[in-house]
């Protein structure tokens, strides 16, 4: 982690989670800074008298010490329990649901991992209604602060924290290229998945170049020279390791006929511009992906300031679309991102809001003023939308 990452205030709340449940998980990419925020939060619990312990299970000495995981783990009652990178041993989640059974105080592990499926399956199996999970981001433009500059940083170097704070764009794009290739060779077979390095690289660098557009697994298994099967199986490592978001279509009960197929998106734009080769920002704006990677940055940035909500987009086959609709609760919004500065949504967007009733929608644009379009239908910076939730 990088020596001034503990500048920028992480917004996750973990000292709430840890007063309410046994186990907490934090999940999310390797390096985006989940260690760091763990290791704040023992801090605050050690300043209010709170003994904690942090074992690390990439480190031999740390699981050493679990050998004997039962008899180690019973001594610590009186400590919170860090243990990052639990999915490298997945047997403790039997042990640790006996260990909280017998004690059911809250505040007992924080467990930290960096893949979804087998840590998700593992704990949901073992510690039903004993667990609450967490997922930690990059830096979002609300941590970094809203300035025009940390906006164009952080859409251009993403928001890995090392990415992000590097002393220029050619020491960042150092880092993300080191990023991608350490991902690919040793931390995939880590967790457990075995790949080609060489053939889920280009998959990657092709689904850039596809980025916010509707999945065609065939059509990418043909240029690759594989089969469908084998596309899908790739995506979902991306997805779950928090590399690729798939969001799925709005499935609404309308006579209309609606796509099926799912958009994906790189979920860091940093990530995203290292596999396209974009070096700076003017790159940037020449590179025909620009559109759409501002619509996934802004995207990524919304759904950060507004979790928990079920995000989807709506298009028809005679072409209504509206990127994001976000729907929390009854609540139902309508999101559009266009990256002009004087944005006008097509036709379809305003056909979108009719077929789906939508009164309140937000069009976000990289400009600095918010107006009008029409009663309810605002173009907003982007700054403003991360702010006002």
């Amino acid at each position: 982690m990088h020596q001034y990452a503990v500048m920028i205030l992480r917004k996750l709340d973990i000292a709430t989670a840890l007063s309410r449940f046994p186990v907490v998980a934090l999940l999310g990419a390797r390096q985006v800074g989940k260690t760091t925020l763990a290791k704040q939060a023992a801090a605050t619990l050690e300043a209010a008298g709170r003994a904690t312990l942090y074992l690390d299970l990439e480190r031999p000495s740390d699981l050493a010490r679990l050998q004997d995981a039962e008899l180690f783990l019973q001594a610590q009652t009186d400590k919170l329990v860090v243990i990052d990178e639990v999915q490298r041993r997945p047997d403790l989640f039997p042990l640790l649901r006996a260990l909280v059974d017998a004690d059911r105080g809250p505040g007992r592990f924080l467990i930290l991992g960096s893949a979804a499926p087998e840590l998700l399956r593992q704990s949901s199996e073992s510690l039903a209604g004993r667990i609450t999970y967490l997922e930690l981001g990059p830096f979002t433009l609300d941590e970094v602060g809203a300035t025009p500059e940390n906006q164009r940083r952080l859409w251009l170097r993403g928001g890995f924290p090392d990415s992000f704070l590097a002393t220029d764009d050619d020491a960042s794009l150092a880092w993300r290229e080191a990023f991608i290739r350490t991902y690919l060779e040793r931390d995939l077979p880590q967790l457990g998945f075995r790949l080609a390095a060489t053939e889920l690289r280009r998959f990657w660098q092709m689904l850039a170049h596809h980025h916010g557009q509707l999945w065609n697994g065939s059509q990418l298994a043909g240029s690759l020279g594989v089969n469908h099967t084998t596309v899908r199986r790739w995506l979902d490592v991306l997805e779950a390791t928090y590399m690729a978001r798939v969001l799925p279509p709005l499935h609404a009960n309308l006579k209309k006929r609606l796509t099926k197929s799912p958009k994906v998106y790189l979920r860091d734009s940093g990530l995203l511009h290292a596999l396209l080769g974009i070096r700076g920002q003017g790159d940037l704006f020449a590179h025909p992906v620009a559109g759409a990677s501002w619509e996934g940055f802004a995207l990524e940035q919304i759904l950060a300031a507004r979790p928990g909500g079920n995000a989807t987009f709506y298009r028809t086959t005679v072409g209504a679309e509206i990127d994001l609709v976000l729907e929390q609760g009854a609540r139902r919004q309508a999101w559009e991102f266009k990256l002009g500065l004087a944005p006008k949504p097509a036709r379809g967007f305003w056909q979108g809001l009719e077929d789906l009733e939508i009164a309140e929608a937000t069009i976000v644009y990289p400009g600095d003023a918010a107006y009008p379009l029409k009663e309810s239908v605002w173009v907003r910076p982007l700054a403003e939308c991360v702010s006002a939730n």
